[in-house]
């Protein structure tokens, strides 16, 4: 069913083109809200908070959401920094979708129609409406902001006391990365295409420490266009780093290979 297909991807990739911001937590405490100014360096005090990890494990719960149906159902998201990103959708303990990334290579495959897809991340782009590669799923995943902050230039704001950054490059895609202003995390995006009628909104919340950095534990994907709105709601439950994981994938045989387009 497409659902499942959208829920690895999603998670993984935000399909499509995003209020309400969140405090940042650590394991314990909620941060109190603090008077906010203008900050020349909020975007290298953003990537003073970068993961240092080998590899990353996460068991997830996700709930989908569309018009017309909604789903529960469990991720287990598999991450060696750089090189690949394997995600595991399953429900009641049947793997129903997996998604394999690399810097190179998108691939997943799902069980309700048994069809797969093989491909890069040029066919996605086109499909989605804005431009993917593997970083920046990975820092969807970990927290970091989508694009990299230091290759652009950015109006800074503040809104309800988070540094709003806001890309000055493209007026037909529009960018907005909300930072809080105590540790700098990303704690909301925006991306925009108005003239299509596309909208992805991200929100960040419950952010937890660990000797590697900080990372969130709860996002919520918005993704408007006009088929409709998809809602998408990943918690963290179990993370651990530096373990020797394995990526297994292979697309079972009799499976159908589709085009995106």
């Amino acid at each position: 069913m497409k659902k499942y297909i959208i829920i690895a991807l999603m998670s993984v990739f935000v399909i499509s083109c995003k209020s309400k911001a969140v405090a940042v937590q650590n394991s314990n405490t909620t941060t109190t809200e603090v008077v906010t100014k203008k900050d020349n360096k909020a975007i290298e005090k953003h990537y003073e908070n970068k993961l240092d990890f080998s590899t990353l494990y996460i068991k997830a719960s996700a709930k989908y959401v569309d018009e017309k149906q909604s789903q529960n159902v469990t991720a287990e998201i598999r991450i060696e920094k750089d090189k690949q990103i394997l995600i595991s959708v399953r429900f009641l303990g049947i793997t129903m979708a997996k998604a394999l990334i690399t810097p190179t290579a998108v691939s997943y495959y799902e069980k309700i129609n048994s069809t797969y897809y093989e491909g890069d991340f040029s066919s996605l782009s086109k499909w989605l409406g804005t431009d993917l590669d593997y970083t920046k799923v990975q820092n969807l995943l970990i927290g970091e902001a989508f694009d990299d902050l230091r290759e652009g230039k950015y109006t800074q704001t503040i809104v309800e006391n988070l540094f709003r950054l806001e890309d000055e490059k493209d007026q037909n895609i529009k960018k907005a990365f909300y930072l809080d202003p105590e540790k700098y995390l990303v704690q909301k995006e925006e991306i925009s295409q108005p003239s299509e009628n596309r909208k992805l909104e991200i929100n960040y919340s419950d952010a937890k420490t660990f000797s590697q950095g900080t990372i969130p534990t709860a996002l919520t994907i918005n993704a408007v266009q006009p088929k409709g709105t998809t809602n998408i709601n990943l918690n963290y439950n179990n993370i651990s780093f530096n373990e020797e994981l394995s990526f297994p994938y292979s697309v079972p045989s009799g499976y159908k290979k589709v085009q995106i387009k």
